[in-house]
């Protein structure tokens, strides 16, 4: 080898260094330097972070300022598999925390395996104490994100009208669902940057919005009057049997509802774990033929138009009566009774009677105008509107069938807002159970006002049913089982057969009280219902004893004075 060669050789080898380093440097400036725009972008992305801060829901109360429904601060718990596989501790990451969360170890490892994600849950909705303790692994590649989540205080107790969130949180049912848009408040928002292991970097935020809490609900319900209700139909079921039971109690002058409850129920906690007929607000959505509750209506409608008087005799054929060739009959006969006694007595044949003495364009426009077939206007989802057919759809017979109960169908809302007409001076109230929408400065945006929305019959009509449903709870009466002492009661049973196809049940049957107290001076009105109970099957034997168990103690808790105690003014007593 010549040493020309060999010099041209490290020569060419020299420049191309130089040429390489040279180029690097350019590189170098260049990036530094440089415009570099999609270069610059990149970084941005992967520095940049926007997070959605969520916002308090607005907290549901009672009407004395008990707390039913609240959001609680949470974790979702997350792994970032890239960071953990970088670590080489995935199984012994994997154990620890599924002995944390209490979930399968084998589920956090499949997720870890996603080495091309950086973000996998691993459990959401985690509660402080448990948080805490996965904090204190610090473990690289784990991380939480703060979230609400809701707790409902009482459990169950209140479900149907409370309602639940769902998990995009979103309200789903009773109060939580109608006046969602007022509770769930406004989310806030973070923009800023984050270091090399992900962490925000406080001090470069962009944008800091906070978030803006929901607003807060009391309602017109009382949570021990609520409590009491719950434990008479469980104790109800369990000692007359039955697929289900519901009842409602309301504030005679105002409509408002002091007590709702349905059973079966669930826990609001655990709603995913319901079934839906568990969900369902009977009171409220369920339609059923009233039976003999309904002859309050009929008999009011014929006292109100002057065609017959409560002394007037009624001819009851001793407990079978044809009429257009069809049969009619009495749960137990009589002969002769006065208007009075038809209602007392609960005679089919005696309230059939009545109602043929209306037109049937009268008899349809008084059931209207109790409501009967149209929504109350209550203030949750899911009521139904029960059903009254046009006349022009009524047989011949029809008449004396609606006039016992029969081819209508009510929700037990309904009914109870007929009978406490009776009790408010003729005057049918929109139910609510909202009394105010508080901000969280506690200014009103919304309150639950009393509204009157129909006077289906006059004042003194209105006094002299109250006097003749009261007779129904005397000796004598189908609904002596709902008497109290010191208290007179005004009410109707009715016993409803159910109808199966080709005609009625003989054996399944709605058993209902409806009725309100004291009733010379109301106060408050309530319905029963008691789907299928047996062996017991009327709504007396039924549904009356738990009408008395609830009022019983009601009246207590609510300071109504009895016959037996001196008068006490309305100010100084502790109701509602």
């Amino acid at each position: 080898m010549s040493t020309p060669t060999y010099s041209g050789r490290l020569a060419f080898i020299a420049v191309g260094m130089v040429a390489l380093f040279a180029g690097l440097g350019v590189r170098l400036a260049l990036l530094h330097l440089g415009p570099n725009v999609d270069l610059q972008e990149r970084v941005l992305q992967i520095r940049h972070t926007e997070r959605v801060i969520p916002a308090e829901r607005g907290r549901i109360m009672d009407r004395r300022g008990q707390v039913l429904a609240m959001d609680l601060p949470v974790k979702d718990i997350s792994i970032n598999p890239q960071a953990i596989a970088a670590t080489s501790h995935g199984p012994f990451i994997a154990a620890h925390l599924a002995r944390i969360l209490e979930v399968e170890p084998e589920m956090i490892l499949a997720r870890m395996e996603r080495t091309h994600r950086l973000d996998e849950p691993i459990r959401r909705r985690v509660h402080h104490d448990v948080a805490e303790q996965v904090a204190r692994l610090n473990f690289d590649g784990v991380f939480m994100r703060d979230r609400m989540t809701r707790h409902y205080v009482q459990g169950g107790l209140m479900c149907h009208v409370l309602g639940f969130v769902n998990h995009e949180d979103v309200g789903s049912a009773g109060v939580e669902q109608h006046f969602n848009q007022a509770l769930r408040g406004i989310t806030g928002l973070r923009v800023s940057e984050r270091d090399g292991r992900r962490r925000e970097v406080y001090n470069r935020r962009h944008i800091d919005i906070p978030p803006r809490p929901g607003n807060d609900i009391y309602l017109t319900l009382d949570q021990e009057l609520q409590y009491m209700m719950e434990s008479a139909l469980d104790a109800g079921l369990e000692q007359y049997g039955g697929q289900a039971a519901w009842a409602i109690m309301m504030r005679v002058s105002t409509g408002e509802i002091l007590a709702m409850a349905s059973r079966p129920a669930f826990d609001l906690n655990e709603f995913p774990q319901s079934t839906a007929e568990e969900r369902r607000n009977r009171a409220i959505s369920y339609n059923y033929e009233p039976g003999s509750t309904f002859k309050v209506a009929v008999i009011a409608a014929a006292l109100n138009e002057g065609l017959v008087t409560p002394d007037e005799l009624i001819d009851c054929e001793h407990g079978r009566w044809y009429y257009r060739g069809r049969p009619l009959r009495d749960y137990s006969p009589h002969g002769v009774l006065s208007v009075a006694d038809v209602l007392q007595k609960s005679s089919n044949i005696g309230s059939a009677k009545i109602a043929l003495k209306m037109t049937e364009a009268k008899l349809e426009e008084y059931l209207r105008a109790f409501g009967t077939g149209r929504l109350t206007g209550i203030d949750l989802p899911g009521e139904e509107a029960g059903i009254l057919n046009p006349r022009s759809r009524w047989s011949a017979i029809s008449v004396t069938r609606i006039a016992m109960g029969h081819e209508v169908a009510v929700t037990a809302l309904q009914q109870l807002n007929a009978v406490n007409a009776i009790a408010n001076e003729g005057r049918l109230m929109r139910p609510y159970v909202v009394r105010e929408v508080l901000n969280r400065h506690g200014h009103a945006i919304h309150r639950g006002t009393p509204e009157v929305i129909g006077q289906p019959i006059r004042p003194d009509t209105a006094r002299v049913m109250a006097r003749l449903m009261a007779r129904v709870t005397e000796e004598g009466g189908t609904g002596r089982r709902a008497q109290l002492a010191g208290y007179p009661i005004a009410g109707k049973t009715g016993t409803a057969q159910k109808p199966i196809p080709g005609g009625y049940s003989d054996r399944l049957n709605i058993a209902s009280f409806v009725g309100f107290l004291p009733a010379d001076d109301p106060e408050i009105s309530m319905v029963v219902v008691v789907d299928e109970p047996q062996p017991q099957r009327t709504g007396g034997a039924v549904a009356a004893p738990i009408f008395r168990d609830i009022a019983e103690q009601a009246v207590l808790y609510l300071g109504i004075p009895s016959n037996d105690e001196p008068e006490v003014p309305m100010w100084a007593r502790s109701g509602p």
